[in-house]
């Protein structure tokens, strides 16, 4: 890591952030202490911290390898995560390349952060040094510091490996690295609130039935794309009621809350299309709380399975796209036009449907695909 510090292989990667790669790694590194591949890895790192994590994009901070690039959670995500957590002491057992650590620890006054990847912790430790942080950086499994542990703790936030031996993405919390329904109860005796971030991919249903003392889940998208779900572990909940809450970072939609419960007891009003469409964002349609939009919004739903709802009135406060739609009939589209293709609960995708009706995509218009409870409809924005 030193060598890759000194100033003038600095200045070369600075001097090479748009350089193309390939050409790059054809050439020979013109500093015998460095490789080409090094060299690399950091113009590489420096560029995900542009879209990534800009709070890095400091002179001295060094970026790991590709996949703890790829695994790190965003600036936004984490910024997010971080609001409202305060404490004496934090702990972060799967601290990675540090960046939910980072954020996470800001209103702590302790900071223990456990890695078991020694190059990783080295570079964490020292781009908290070139960012003025403080905290107790040890190089150790998890599990050997939860034995030898006596400490208790106000947080513990753990991210645990999604991937096997062979990079296989895994799901299912028995097959994640660590294992946390083994450690849960160990968790559950050095703090009273745990938050766990897991891939979005994850079933709810299957979370609540095999955790424990789960109060509160989190889904966090950024521009509509889901990037996790977080479980909030509290030992002394007295509720038996989990709050959901959904949020679309980097847009103007609101966060959308309810209770896991209501889902099982809602009813949703259903309606031929009125003069407003409604498209719940990707974090709303994650948590499964169909019948609860229905409901809270008091909109109505199109189909059972196409989960597009529908009203007189415009709704500022729904968490998604809101489109002014009219229907039409097959005929009305003309051959040529564009328009931004949406097919849900439709025998046609949107490639089938830009090749039957001969159009393509873009313009500013949208061409909604879908079913009401009468059969196959089309809608286009006006």
């Amino acid at each position: 890591m030193e060598n890759i510090l000194k100033p003038e292989i600095q200045q070369f990667i600075n001097a090479n952030l748009t350089t193309d790669l390939h050409s790059l790694l054809l050439k020979k590194s013109p500093f015998p202490e460095a490789s080409m591949l090094e060299i690399i890895q950091q113009i590489k790192g420096k560029k995900v911290a542009q879209r990534k994590f800009r709070f890095l994009l400091k002179e001295g901070i060094v970026f790991p390898p590709n996949l703890n690039l790829e695994q790190a959670s965003s600036q936004s995500t984490a910024e997010f995560k971080a609001k409202n957590l305060q404490g004496k002491n934090f702990l972060d057992l799967t601290c990675g390349f540090g960046i939910d650590a980072y954020f996470l620890s800001e209103n702590f006054e302790k900071v223990i952060l456990i890695e078991q990847n020694s190059q990783l912790i080295e570079i964490v430790k020292h781009n908290w040094m070139i960012l003025g942080r403080k905290a107790n950086f040890i190089n150790e499994k998890l599990e050997i510091f939860l034995t030898e542990n006596t400490e208790k703790f106000d947080l513990i936030y753990l991210d645990p490996a999604r991937r096997d031996h062979e990079k296989n993405k895994k799901f299912l919390l028995e097959d994640l690295s660590p294992n946390l329904l083994e450690i849960q109860e160990k968790l559950s005796e050095i703090s009273d609130e745990i938050i766990v971030k897991l891939s979005p991919l994850i079933d709810i249903s299957y979370l609540v039935s095999v955790l424990k003392s789960v109060s509160k889940i989190q889904i966090i998208a950024v521009k509509n794309e889901v990037k996790e779900l977080l479980v909030f572990i509290n030992s002394s909940s007295k509720s038996d009621e989990i709050e959901v809450s959904t949020i679309n970072l980097e847009s103007d939609e609101p966060e959308f809350f309810y209770k896991l419960n209501e889902e099982k007891s809602a009813i949703s009003a259903f309606s031929e299309p009125l003069k407003f469409l409604y498209i719940p964002n990707n974090a709303v349609l994650k948590s499964g709380a169909f019948n609860v939009v229905s409901e809270k919004f008091n909109i109505k739903k199109l189909h059972p399975n196409s989960h597009f709802y529908t009203s007189d009135k415009r709704l500022n406060s729904f968490p998604g796209r809101i489109l002014e739609v009219e229907k039409i009939e097959a005929k009305a589209i003309k051959k040529g036009e564009k328009f931004n293709i949406i097919s849900k609960n439709h025998p046609l995708s949107p490639e089938e449907i830009k090749k039957k009706y001969k159009i393509s995509d873009g313009g500013n218009s949208y061409l909604i695909f879908t079913q009401s409870q009468k059969g196959k409809i089309i809608l286009k924005s006006v």
